[in-house]
């Protein structure tokens, strides 16, 4: 038996969940610097998925200009598969900052609404004292 096809594909040690990279549901972390080992039709690149964007988009054109049609649609379907996980990531981020912008929406009304009302009774107040007859506001400079 081959001792490589034993270990399995993720065999890194370490971490309270064996230092996967890999999160809860199986999923890759979707973090713009994230770095992929990627093994592309005939070579071998690593990188962030918008470098392996990149990369595999001019390789792709590289061949298309020499004439290459097969390798050239190969390095194409590689670079849409890193274009998916950029707009996915993108899509993601979206999704969060949303999310925080409700989270601070509804905490906000909470304290501000109720701050707001005392002040508001307090101005009044103020108002009213200012306007009653008797009051400091109102008494006439003293003429010597």
């Amino acid at each position: 038996m081959n001792m490589k096809r034993m270990r399995g594909r993720h065999h890194r040690s370490g971490g309270s969940n064996g230092g996967s990279v890999r999160q809860q549901n199986g999923q890759i972390p979707l973090n713009r610097n994230h770095v992929f080992d990627s093994n592309g039709p005939d070579l071998r690149i690593r990188g962030t998925a918008q470098q392996l964007f990149e990369k595999y988009l001019q390789l792709g054109r590289d061949a298309s200009g020499a004439g290459d049609r097969v390798m050239a649609e190969a390095y194409f379907q590689h670079a849409e598969h890193y274009f998916r996980i950029l707009n996915a990531m993108t899509q993601a981020a979206q999704q969060n900052q949303q999310e925080r912008q409700e989270r601070q929406v509804r905490q906000r009304p909470v304290a501000v609404s109720e701050g707001d009302d005392a002040a508001e009774e307090g101005s009044e107040e103020a108002t009213v004292e200012k306007n009653r007859p008797g009051s400091d506001s109102e008494l006439a400079p003293v003429e010597a």
